[in-house]
């Protein structure tokens, strides 16, 4: 199995890090509104909140995103 350095094309650019880190940081706020306060008293307890928030609510459209991407590369590589 490749590992996941391997399989990106190039490095992120200072401008796609810089622009990656905005929207970790506004998914972060949303998700903190969707917790429970008595969640986050400890750390793992913030561990645990990520985990099952990032779980339910983020990796699935990511994976869903890198699917579609996917198959949208398969479909150019068939055209003729």
């Amino acid at each position: 199995m490749k590992s996941v350095l391997s399989l990106v094309e190039r490095p992120m650019t200072p401008e796609e890090k810089k622009e990656l880190d905005a929207h970790v940081k506004a998914i972060a706020k949303i998700l903190y509104k969707n917790t429970p306060p008595e969640k986050i008293e400890t750390f793992e307890g913030i561990e645990t909140a990520v985990r099952d928030q990032v779980l339910e609510h983020v990796s699935p459209k990511i994976a869903f995103f890198l699917s579609e991407k996917k198959r949208e590369q398969q479909e150019d590589a068939a055209e003729p």
